[in-house]
């Protein structure tokens, strides 16, 4: 098993910035593909962004391209989201997600391609 806890939501004014953090812990061989998605009231949830196992390979949602920024340090078992220019539509419920993923560097973009989800943070941008 794998758990995933992210931290660093919270309120913020529209224009600001947040860092998401997600720590991965427990049982974790080989290499695994991380991602973010995000569930606004009422909505489904979503794609945010997605890095392969080494971070040289990211994917974003158009929603959020040259806003966000996902990264990672394996040493840590972390991965990160950099969100900037944060705008209302952007409030939400972020989870991370990971997928054990042997032998690849790939990323993935939808959720029932993930393995394991932590519980989620909650973003809310004001106006």
């Amino acid at each position: 098993q794998v758990q995933l806890v992210e931290s660093g939501g919270g309120l913020v004014q529209a224009g600001g910035s947040l860092r998401l953090s997600c720590a991965a812990s427990g049982r974790i061989f080989g290499t695994y593909a991380m991602g973010w998605f995000r569930q606004a009231p009422g909505k489904e949830r979503e794609f945010v962004a997605a890095i392969g196992w080494s971070g040289g390979r990211t994917y974003y949602a158009d929603s959020v391209k040259g806003r966000f920024t996902i990264s990672r340090d394996n040493a840590k078992n972390t991965v990160y989201l950099q969100m900037n220019s944060l705008k209302p539509e952007d409030t939400a419920v972020y989870y991370c997600a990971a997928r054990l993923d042997y032998g690849s560097d790939s990323y993935y973009a939808r959720e029932n391609q993930y393995n394991y989800w932590g519980q989620g943070a909650q973003v809310t941008v004001s106006s």
